[in-house]
């Protein structure tokens, strides 16, 4: 018994920790979900007191604003980030809480799919209401 852990005494630090070490991915992911945060920030505050300064406009003068290119050039930043920054979000959140490996990956690639269709959906519908405005 002793003679084993005397022996484990000697293994360098980085035999221990092979296999369980940095993907060198980390950094990465985690400055995207910065970035995407410092652009949400100011973008989300101007959709919301544009929002709130377009309750009670008629169909046709909330399509001509959408329709007005600084909006709908912001429109589809604001849309990129935000679905980008929730599919981070979402990734770690699955990576650290769950365990059975199938079942991650499934859930990993079904998100993916979902938040690329969303933001798919989103898009066509800003750029539809931005060129079919005062047709």
């Amino acid at each position: 018994m002793a003679g084993k852990k005397t022996k484990s005494k000697y293994i360098a630090p980085l035999k221990k920790a092979k296999g369980l070490g940095s993907a060198h991915e980390g950094v990465d992911h985690w400055m995207a979900q910065k970035i995407t945060a410092i652009i949400n920030a100011p973008i989300i505050l101007w959709f919301v007191f544009s929002m709130i300064n377009n309750i009670g406009k008629s169909h046709a003068e909330f399509t001509a604003w959408v329709a007005h290119p600084i909006h709908t050039i912001l429109l589809l930043v604001m849309v990129s980030s935000v679905l980008y920054h929730a599919k981070l979000g979402a990734q770690v959140i699955t990576e650290d809480y769950v365990s059975r490996k199938c079942l991650k990956l499934f859930k990993l690639i079904a998100q993916k799919i979902f938040f690329f269709v969303l933001g798919v959906a989103c898009v066509y519908s800003i750029l539809k209401i931005a060129f079919m405005a005062g047709i």
